[in-house]
């Protein structure tokens, strides 16, 4: 009797832990589901979304920005290379000039020369936080620096407009009241300082040891390290912080509206005012009629403002596959 109720005892018991261990094996499944599946399944959806919404994007823009050239026909060269801007703005079918070299060549000039100006200073901040002074550069100048990514443009602007566009009429008595060039590039390189500082730090950051251990037993200064080693191994990332800031700056369009003047005229210099493209967008777009002639050389504004920026990425990443063949060499 005894050894029939041990020998039903031992049956349940082993029949508990059959249960348990199978509902163990279903929680592990359920935990590695969870982990791994769900978590990789989320990401590789999210993957596919943004490079629909980019390509959404893109199929939207070449429709409506092809509309100057197959609906009202214009030609490209007359779009990039004339300086008569007068659109109808009307539905009916009637054409007028569409020329955007104005606008083109406010841009250029604006953002070339902000970027010639915030350089020097973006890579000798970079190089100031990353090999002069390396802890306070970590816990103190960058994140100083970066916080300036996260004010709008609108203070930016307001900033230039109430304060350096006064200054800029003052000092060089310029036409306007201070409205040009001049000070749509500063505001810009302000605005892109950030970005080309902290792309260009991480990128010297990544700088193996070795490399100034090397020239320091050589006999190098630091100097020398800096100049000779650091910035040329350090050289593609700060290419592509350089690129990144000029196209943030190209896609400015508030900041910029507010100090360039927004004239229909090519600058005669960097003191005089004009306009560019992400202006002529914001101040016109709300105000045309949709499907009409202004309003579909806008959209083609857009959309080369759009190639513009696909051809920053293509250079980024071919600076980035030359600098990993280079050290693969």
């Amino acid at each position: 009797m005894s050894e029939a109720v041990t020998n039903l005892t031992g049956g349940k018991n082993c029949t508990e832990t059959s249960e348990r261990r199978i509902q163990g094996m279903r929680t592990g499944k359920m935990d590695r589901f969870r982990k791994e599946y769900l978590g990789r399944g989320i990401v590789t959806a999210s993957g596919f979304f943004i490079i629909a919404l980019t390509l959404a994007i893109g199929v939207f823009l070449i429709v409506q920005g092809t509309g100057t050239f197959t609906k009202y026909h214009h030609s490209i060269l007359e779009f990039l290379f004339s300086s008569e801007w007068a659109p109808v703005d009307s539905v009916a079918g009637d054409t007028g000039k569409v020329g955007c070299a104005i606008y083109i060549a406010g841009s250029l000039m604006t953002c070339g020369l902000a970027l010639l100006m915030v350089t020097p200073f973006a890579v000798g901040a970079a190089v100031f936080m990353t090999e002069i002074a390396p802890k306070a550069g970590t816990k103190i100048f960058q994140p100083a620096i970066e916080m300036f990514v996260g004010i709008p443009s609108v203070v930016y602007g307001w900033i230039g407009l109430t304060v350096l566009v006064p200054f800029i009429r003052d000092t060089f008595h310029a036409r306007m009241g201070g409205y040009s060039v001049l000070a749509a590039s500063i505001v810009l390189a302000i605005m892109i300082f950030p970005t080309i500082t902290t792309v260009a730090a991480d990128s010297i950051r990544s700088i193996p040891q070795y490399y100034r251990k090397a020239a320091y037993g050589l006999g190098s200064t630091r100097w020398q390290v800096i100049y000779r080693i650091v910035l040329p191994a350090a050289k593609s990332g700060i290419l592509t912080g350089i690129i990144l800031g000029l196209a943030r700056a190209f896609g400015e369009a508030l900041a910029v509206a507010m100090v360039i003047g927004k004239t229909r005229a090519f600058p005669k210099n960097i003191l005089s005012p004009t306009n560019n493209l992400t202006a002529a967008i914001a101040a016109d777009m709300g105000n045309s009629a949709s499907g009409g002639e202004q309003n579909m050389a806008l959209w083609t504004m857009a959309l080369l403002l759009f190639l513009i920026s696909m051809l920053f990425i293509f250079i980024i990443h071919r600076i980035d596959a030359a600098g990993k063949k280079k050290e693969k060499a």
